[in-house]
């Protein structure tokens, strides 16, 4: 019998990109079912949404293409509501679809956060050495280098917008090479498969996809 996949977007669905790359790690026949967390509002409702600062911005591609920061505070009071209805639609697996911390939320039971399977693998993969981190937004790396930091391993950051051209992907690249990184961990979930070809290829080192990690752990779950 066909399993179900529910996905909550932190901004709008659909998000057939996202569900696109959540389907090629599935199993053959895997229903996939999305809700966001801001659907309903409107631009201008969305747009009344800001960050308070660095460590409440949140990065998302709204379906009409627009880049757009929101609040993660916003965000955190409407999953429980997202999540609900995810189980309504019976989804047997769910994921949260943010490389985020987030706190408890009311029916967060079982649900797949792709920032823990992230840590996992990168700890897992570097106990000490240089981690280099893509991330959105530029007022998002101090607080992403808080949340990497652990003993022996040394954390830098480099933005690098996800809808960015390909001029824009290896000029980022070429940042985060001079660093010298031992491992790099792509930290947010509309990065691409595209984008970390492109960023294995400068760099030449180990590289990891949140959205294709999370699909792998998902497949687990599913089959």
């Amino acid at each position: 019998m066909p399993r179900t996949l529910g996905i909550a977007v932190i901004g709008q669905a659909p998000r057939p990109d996202i569900a696109a790359l959540f389907a090629a790690q599935a199993p053959d026949g895997t229903r996939i079912v999305m809700r966001g967390c801001l659907d309903g509002l409107s631009d201008s409702e969305i747009d009344a949404l800001p960050p308070v600062d660095g460590g409440d911005a949140l990065y998302t591609r709204l379906p009409g293409g627009r880049d757009a920061k929101i609040s993660k505070r916003a965000v955190i009071a409407r999953a429980p509501d997202t999540l609900a209805k995810l189980r309504a639609d019976s989804a047997d697996a769910l994921v949260f679809n943010c490389t985020g911390a987030f706190p408890p939320m009311a029916g967060d039971a079982g649900v797949l956060f792709p920032s823990r399977v992230l840590a996992g693998l990168a700890a897992g993969l570097l106990p000490q050495g240089r981690l280099a981190l893509l991330v959105p937004l530029p007022e998002q790396a101090a607080k992403l280098k808080d949340k990497w930091q652990r003993p022996g391993v040394e954390v830098v950051a480099e933005a690098l917008v996800p809808s960015g051209d390909e001029a824009a992907v290896e000029q980022a690249a070429a940042r985060v090479k001079a660093h010298k990184p031992d491992l790099v961990a792509m930290d947010c979930m509309s990065y691409t498969p595209r984008t970390k070809e492109i960023v294995k290829r400068v760099l030449d080192v180990p590289t990891l996809l949140a959205i294709t990690a999370t699909g792998r752990i998902l497949r687990e779950l599913l089959d």
